[in-house]
């Protein structure tokens, strides 16, 4: 499996932004979708999950304003990102998983998001 993420970039504080990763090769293998991301001088952490039917787990800080979705047609998962705060800047990485909420087989490259006044 490959994945590309995009969408990216520098927000304001209080913004929005979506980012997208869609994946490719064994398509068919993928259960779990999700985003984790790697602050500087931080451990990466588990943002958010999603599932081949759409059900969706997310860490607390995110909770109320980061919303996974997934379109399964187009291979795609995405993050829509809203009240972002400078503690939400990090490279965000996409991965997919072959079982239910399982640890990732799969990492994309990082897309950086940076939330800046």
């Amino acid at each position: 499996v490959q994945l590309q993420a995009s969408g990216g970039g520098l927000v304001q504080p209080g913004g929005s932004l979506t980012i997208s990763c869609a994946a490719s090769g064994s398509i068919s293998s993928i259960n779990t979708m999700g985003w984790y991301r790697q602050a500087p001088g931080k451990q990466r952490e588990l943002v958010a999950l999603i599932s081949r039917v759409g059900a969706t787990k997310s860490v607390d800080s995110v909770k109320g304003r980061f919303t996974i979705s997934r379109d399964n047609a187009k291979n795609t998962v995405y993050l829509q990102m809203n009240s972002l705060k400078p503690e939400d800047t990090a490279v965000y990485y996409c991965t997919t998983s072959r079982s239910l909420w399982a640890s990732p087989d799969y990492w994309g490259q990082g897309t950086q998001v940076t939330v800046s006044s």
